[in-house]
């Protein structure tokens, strides 16, 4: 009876792990044998355990990834100019706690969203929120939100965002009210938070996709100047990956 009030106990203080490493350890006769700080110390790591797993399960729900990716998946047999160190470096996480941007460029098919969706999980596993968004269809959004009154509420979850995936940067050409909001985000984000950028568009291109050469200005100096830049190159990988493949 006591036993089933000790867990009742745990689980309505939400100490779920706990529990869990409770009931385990009734169950098996050798845990029986070890101290009470032993046995303490194995509910505690279990009660942690399960928290972050949680929190990760949390983090990858809310970022929305276009991939199921990982890095411990990624192909680098193809020649695409992808360096093994460089994405090592990055897996570390340290370009995220510096504030730093990314930017993958390429045509089609050559891997770069798999590749910035494959750091955004590893963001999360690290404990950094993410969010994957398609930038053409967050700029229509924020279009929407100017009209709705939501706009100040999703710049700011935009803005407290670690890590904010762009994907397909450059697909349409921008209007200047497209390119004021665009403008206005990576102002938020800047030296606080970091941006990665995925676009068939070479970096050198970009000033005719934002248009407004004032505006582009001011974009491309908050954007590129702290980047690690990662331009792909070779054929799509569509034609020759197999299902098993990581991109």
């Amino acid at each position: 009876m006591l036993q089933q009030h000790t867990l009742g106990l745990l689980h309505q203080l939400k100490l779920h792990g706990m529990a869990e490493a409770f009931e385990q350890q009734l169950s098996q006769p050798d845990a029986q044998e070890l101290s009470f700080e032993q046995r303490l110390g194995l509910l505690v790591d279990n009660e942690l355990l399960a928290r972050d797993q949680r929190r990760l399960i949390r983090l990858l729900q809310l970022a929305r990834l276009k991939h199921n990716a990982c890095l411990e998946d990624i192909n680098y047999r193809h020649p695409r100019g992808l360096k093994r160190a460089q994405m090592a470096a990055l897996a570390t996480g340290e370009w995220i706690r510096q504030h730093q941007n990314l930017i993958f460029t390429g045509s089609t098919g050559c891997g770069k969203s798999y590749l910035a969706c494959a750091l955004g999980q590893q963001a999360c596993r690290q404990g950094f929120s993410v969010l994957y968004e398609r930038t053409g269809r967050l700029l229509d959004s924020l279009h929407v939100a100017h009209g709705d009154g939501s706009y100040a509420k999703r710049m700011t979850r935009l803005a407290k965002t670690d890590v904010l995936i762009l994907d397909d940067w450059g697909l349409n050409k921008l209007n200047r009210s497209q390119a004021q909001d665009l403008l206005e985000l990576i102002e938020d984000r800047h030296g606080a938070r970091s941006t990665v950028i995925t676009s068939q568009l070479p970096i050198e291109q970009w000033h005719d996709y934002i248009g407004d050469p004032t505006l582009a200005d001011a974009v491309l100096d908050r954007l590129v100047h702290n980047a690690h830049k990662i331009p792909l190159t070779g054929d799509s990988m569509r034609k020759t990956r197999s299902p098993i493949d990581g991109s």
